[in-house]
């Protein structure tokens, strides 16, 4: 499968790149606004990879471009460019293109982090509100600590919550995660539920800023 990770620059689109090349056979194309970007963040996740006996060939592109060449396109961007990304690259998707969104609305203060999501009600719901008629949406990926995520030294033991109305896509992107090793995808219902999902983050994130020991918490669920 062929899995585009738009403003795969990012934090959160280096630690998918590197653990879906190092993990699985898929294809890997990272997006970004500007293309040269792309590429060169490439270079890096191939060198980190062939650093640890791992060939495996990741191209970079614009956005649009990606999101072309695309079965899955993850939108490894900022909540508050969500929008903006899939209006971008909206003819570039078809019914048989998955979209995820792993993005969540915070804001800060100095008690900590705070779940701030957009008026739809989750920045979920605000990409699939977005997205051509027939595209899936499936939010996934939200609660990862993406430091942890990029480390391919450390060992993963977390689950990822994934939210859609489309049953299929939803079981593409659990094997997708689940690809991954040490991550396990568990169903937590339609798009309507994405905030309940969502609002983990910043809680996960207060829990590693006021426990030592604690940078990469994650959630795992018995």
């Amino acid at each position: 499968m062929r899995i585009a990770l738009l403003g795969g620059t990012g934090d959160i689109g280096q630690g998918l790149a590197l653990r879906w090349a190092y993990d699985t056979n898929h294809e890997v194309l990272i997006g970004s606004r500007d293309p040269e970007r792309a590429r060169t963040a490439a270079e890096e996740y191939e060198t980190e990879l062939d650093s640890r006996g791992v060939e495996a060939s990741i191209k970079g592109f614009a956005n649009e471009m990606a999101a072309d060449r695309a079965d899955v396109v993850v939108l490894a961007v900022p909540p508050y460019h969500a929008g903006d990304t899939v209006d971008a690259v909206a003819d570039k998707l078809d019914a048989e293109t998955v979209l995820v969104s792993p993005a969540v609305g915070m804001k800060g203060d100095e008690d900590g982090l705070h779940y701030h999501p957009p008026s739809a009600g989750s920045v979920t719901a605000l990409v699939a509100g977005r997205a051509p008629d027939g595209v899936s949406v499936v939010g996934a990926f939200h609660n990862l600590a993406a430091d942890k995520l990029a480390n391919l030294d450390a060992e993963l033991d977390l689950d990822t919550l994934l939210v859609g109305d489309d049953e299929d896509a939803k079981e593409t992107v659990g094997q997708l995660a689940e690809g991954i090793e040490g991550l396990r995808a568990l169903d937590a219902g339609p798009v309507a539920n994405a905030a309940e999902v969502e609002s983990i983050t910043p809680l996960a994130i207060n829990i590693a800023r006021y426990n030592d020991g604690m940078h990469d918490v994650g959630v795992r669920f018995h």
